[in-house]
């Protein structure tokens, strides 16, 4: 996104085509303080707008799939109730789910792969004995099948 929208100037009418377009909306993003990215916000702000996503007339999302795919730098052990952080990514994503349904979309939960900030798939079972490379390809593969799936 930073690199169509460098000044941070989102261009919502072209946003917006885009969504109407195609058939699901996923938001793929890293996790970044526990939440998604500044410019991403704005383009929740932005794009999602009254009279376009939501209100009387605002009936853009409404039935239409949507989801996250999101990369996160932690641990997924660390993402538990009773873990490091005291929260699930899904009670951190929890937002987005809201802003989802008050829009009226379908939303179909996320994708995650954890880890980003270790090598890559060292957290999956049995990734100790794999080339890094492979976990990813691993990873890459669900992604696939979550989205063939929504």
């Amino acid at each position: 996104m930073h690199k169509v929208y460098p000044d941070g100037n989102i261009d919502v009418e072209r946003e917006q085509q885009l969504i109407e377009s195609h058939g699901n909306l996923v938001l793929q993003f890293p996790v970044y303080w526990f939440n998604c990215p500044p410019l991403l916000k704005k383009w929740l702000d932005d794009v999602l707008a009254y009279g376009w996503a939501y209100g009387s007339n605002g009936d853009k999302l409404r039935n239409r799939k949507a989801a996250l795919a999101v990369s996160v730098g932690i641990k997924e052990e660390d993402y538990r109730e009773e873990g490091k952080y005291r929260y699930t990514l899904e009670q951190l994503l929890t937002p987005f789910e809201t802003t989802f349904r008050y829009c009226h979309a379908d939303y179909r939960s996320f994708y995650a792969y954890y880890g980003t900030e270790t090598e890559p798939g060292e957290n999956e079972p049995g990734a100790e004995n794999e080339p890094p490379a492979n976990n990813l390809d691993k990873s890459a593969q669900k992604y696939v099948s979550f989205i063939d799936h929504l």
